[in-house]
């Protein structure tokens, strides 16, 4: 059994007021196949998120429409009553209508349906951070979030963050509201948020790469650091995460408890600094 803990990463605040652990765990993996339906195993997965707290790991991302559902439900059923300092977020803003689809819904009443059904399948009552999934080309983001902002008012949310933004999307959602956390695709080979990442660490804002851990395969630096190391480049690729930028907070997800032990002795992980640089510089 791993005794490598979280904590290892440090701690960051998310909105200047909830202090977790800088490496989270991403709850989509947890349903099933196409992040549709129920996992091959409810037990199993249940049994994933338990490790996931005896981890140390505080920070846990999940959504409406993983599963739909699905992930929000098994939340609650493995951990509540929750531990004191674990953060729960969830985002709502697309809807499903079958394995691997993603229909986008950002109309004000759709998302207020969302974020009150997420208080009640994860058995809250306020959402920690409640983030807006995805712009709808449809919709103004101005209506969009002035449903999220009445849900905060009303006391059933306490943070809010957005997903999939560009800059100047986000600099809307800023004029209407304090902004604490972003979601958008990062990873080695994806550096359309690059400009994201700088602008969080100045302004004090989270950024939660999504799909962390992918297109390293073809880096050679990573493939060196993880012989060197005696860690598996999946590592190297989330403990540069965690050099990049002190903004950033991984959440990797799995459906397995040794592939969350894996990702989660990543932690531990310290790259030299040209080693960071080498491979930020690598696109």
């Amino acid at each position: 059994m791993s005794t490598q803990q979280a904590g290892a990463a440090g701690t960051t605040d998310v909105g200047g007021d909830l202090t977790v652990n800088r490496l989270g765990f991403g709850a989509m993996r947890i349903t099933g196949d196409g992040i549709w339906g129920e996992p091959k195993n409810r037990d199993d997965a249940k049994a994933v998120l338990r490790r996931v707290v005896e981890l140390g790991v505080n920070f846990i991302d999940t959504a409406d429409s993983y599963g739909p559902d699905v992930s929000e439900e098994l939340i609650a059923e493995a951990l509540y009553p929750y531990p004191e300092d674990l953060v729960i977020a969830t985002k709502g803003g697309l809807t499903r209508t079958g394995p691997g689809q993603w229909p986008v819904n950002g109309r004000p009443e759709h998302l207020r349906q969302a974020a009150e059904g997420s208080l009640r399948k994860l058995r809250l009552e306020q959402i920690p951070l409640y983030q807006f999934h995805r712009p709808d080309p449809s919709v103004p983001i101005e209506d969009s979030l002035g449903a999220i902002i009445e849900l905060k008012n009303e006391g059933k949310i306490r943070h809010i963050g957005v997903s999939n933004f560009d800059e100047q999307q986000l600099r809307l959602a800023q004029s209407l509201t304090p902004i604490v956390s972003i979601q958008n695709r990062y990873n080695i080979d994806d550096r359309h948020s690059e400009s994201l990442v700088d602008l969080c660490e100045q302004e004090r804002i989270t950024f939660l790469p999504w799909a962390p851990i992918q297109d390293h395969q073809g880096n050679a630096t990573v493939q060196r650091l993880a012989q060197e190391h005696g860690a598996t480049p999946h590592q190297i690729v989330l403990a540069w995460l965690l050099a990049r930028s002190p903004a950033i907070l991984p959440i990797p997800g799995t459906g397995s408890v040794g592939h969350l032990e894996e990702n989660v002795a990543a932690a531990s992980i310290k790259l030299a600094q040209a080693d960071v640089a080498e491979i930020t510089g690598a696109l």
